[in-house]
This record gives structure tokens, sequence and C-alpha cells, in this order.
């Protein structure tokens, strides 16, 4: 016999439809709520998923001793709030990244979850992508050799944020993957940006993040591009890695590095055919749905009482970086370095 968790979810947007997709296909977790202050999601949310209770007040799923589990998927700027209130109510969390916008917040939160033997989970999915799970091992294994440097491009047209700007939006993907990928956190981070679509709130930012070992990291991230990539790049001193994940089914590519060739062309087309890429292949994936792998490790979690992948320290850790980042941005660009957590 499965056992069963009852969950709710707190934000129907784009992001929390898919939770509550997922997590009505998992067969230990039962969708007793969901909540949104927005009334016409709600009766979408009805039309859909027939038999959820519907919620403009997060309060009663708080007050429902049946729900062990939320998932808070709202804007950044109320996850604290509302992932304390699910903490003192005795449920067990997964909130959406970033975990706060204010690294003393996201540690009130870390004791608290403790002090109350709850989990507290962060939503950083492409830490259970299987193509950057592959990347991983392949770094583990010095596949790639050294690593020298990574970079990173997540960019679109929208959707524009109105809490927060496009770098705590979009960079906490690429900050979390570099992180795991490397193994340690930045020392240092410079960022610059521009706001052209709401005063004061940059639509689009460039970080470059100083890794020990001399190992550099650039993200781009824009909601004001013509085109939607979802795009990193790892160099190594023996091989090369390219992670795109709007590829359906070849997301991962692994590049033979090679010289390049450095005879002298007379013609412009000699030119351009003597241009190098090396041999490439493409390793096999498993292609479940990210969000699934992750839902499915939180309802482990919970069942197991165990500290999950993802927990509130990797999120503080994601955080911290943010905050170093907003303040070089805050400085034109200047150089900033980051407290370890």
């Amino acid at each position: 016999m499965v056992l069963m968790f009852a969950v709710s979810v707190i934000g129907a947007g784009q992001w929390g439809v898919n939770y509550l997709r997922v997590f009505r296909e998992l067969d230990d977790a039962k969708v007793k709520w969901c909540c949104d202050t927005d009334k016409g999601r709600l009766e979408k949310i009805k039309k859909f998923f027939p038999g959820v209770l519907l919620t403009i007040d997060y309060n009663d799923i708080l007050k429902d001793k049946e729900v062990s589990a939320v998932c808070i998927a709202t804007p950044a700027t109320t996850h604290y709030k509302i992932v304390k209130e699910c903490l003192e109510a005795g449920k067990d969390v997964l909130v959406e990244k970033p975990i706060t916008i204010n690294s003393e917040e996201t540690v009130e939160l870390i004791k608290l979850a403790e002090k109350s033997d709850r989990i507290l989970m962060v939503g950083h999915i492409f830490l259970y992508h299987p193509a950057v799970e592959k990347l991983k091992e392949l770094i583990t294994k010095n596949e790639l050799g050294k690593i020298y440097y990574l970079y990173s491009s997540r960019t679109g047209l929208g959707p524009i944020r109105a809490d927060v700007n496009a770098m705590w939006d979009l960079a906490p993907h690429d900050i979390s993957i570099f992180c795991y990928l490397l193994g340690t956190q930045p020392i240092s981070v410079n960022a610059t940006g521009v706001a052209r679509l709401r005063d004061k709130i940059e639509d689009v930012v460039f970080l470059t993040l100083r890794f020990p070992n001399n190992t550099i990291g650039h993200i781009h991230v824009s909601w004001f591009d013509y085109k939607k990539i979802r795009k990193m790049v790892t160099v190594g001193s023996k091989k090369m890695a390219v992670f795109d994940d709007t590829e359906t089914n070849e997301k991962l590519k692994i590049i033979t590095a090679t010289q390049p060739d450095e005879r002298l062309h007379l013609t412009y087309d000699e030119f351009l055919r003597a241009i190098r890429y090396g041999d490439i292949y493409t390793p096999s994936i498993d292609l479940t749905e990210p969000l699934k792998l992750e839902i499915s490790h939180f309802m482990e979690c919970i069942k197991n009482r165990k500290q999950p992948k993802t927990d509130g320290y990797n999120g503080l850790q994601v955080v911290k970086i943010l905050e170093a980042a907003q303040k070089s941005l805050m400085k034109n660009g200047a150089l900033v370095k980051i407290n370890k957590c």
C-alpha cells in the first residue's frame, strides 16, 4: 500500500500549474488545496484540476491539519513570509527559487526548519536535470579535464516580473548549476545591466563569477531578447560540453578540444572551410521531466525525513551570490567579494 501525503500549492501562475500537474501524477501525493489571489486563475484551476479545493487565502491551508506539505510558487518577495508561516504551522516546504531576496531572512528560515524538524527545499530544478547530472558525472571523472570557464545565456521576451529584476528572476538557475558542477562557490562577482522596460528594474544583466583555481563563469540573462535561449557551455582542457535545454532530444553534446588550423589560407572559401569544430558526441540521457524528478525527491525527503539535495543552505549560497551581484550592479560593475555561507 502506497502511503499518500496531502500537499497543497500556493501560487497558481504558470509554474504553479506545473507543480499541480506533476503532483497529481504521483502515486504518493494527494493535492488538496490550491491558493491564488487571482480568482480568474482559480476558475481555470477548477476546470483542469477538478476535486482540488480552491482559496484566495493561504491561511485555509495552514489551518488544515491533513496537509503535511506545501509548495510555494508565488513572487520572490513574498517567499519569506509565506515559508515562515508554513513552517510555523508544521508543514514541510518546497519553495521556488530564490528562496528569499535577503540572506538574513534565509538563515532565519533555515534555523526555523531545523528547530521544528521540517523539510525546507528550494526549487533549483536544474540540479535534478538529467543532462546536468550527466555533465557533473563527466566533470567528476575528469572527462573534460581542468575546467577553464563556463558561460550561459538565459534570454527571451519575458515574462517580466514586477518585484525583482531579470538577474534575481533568471540567474539563480545558472548560479546553482555553476556551483554544483564546480563543487564550490565563487569568491567574487561583478555585474552590469540596464533597465529599459521598467524604471530601476534591470531587464538585462551580465554577471561574471570568479571561482577558485582561476575558473570564471559568465551569465547573460534578459527579459528583452528576440529569442528564447537556454544554453550553457563548459570549456575544459580536454573537452567542451554544450547543454541546450531548448533541444528536444540532444540536450547535451560533448566536443573534443582541437587546436586551431594555423595554415595560410589564400582565399575566403579556404578560410571558412578551415574552421575546426572537433569531434562531437551525444551521451545517452534520461529524458524524464526534471520537475517530476525534483518533486519526487521532495516526496522522498518527506517520507524518509532526510535533507534535500537543494536544501536551505543550497538556497542561501545562491542568495548570497545574488546579493553580492546586486551590490556590483549598484556600483556600476565593481568587483564585489562574496561572503561564504
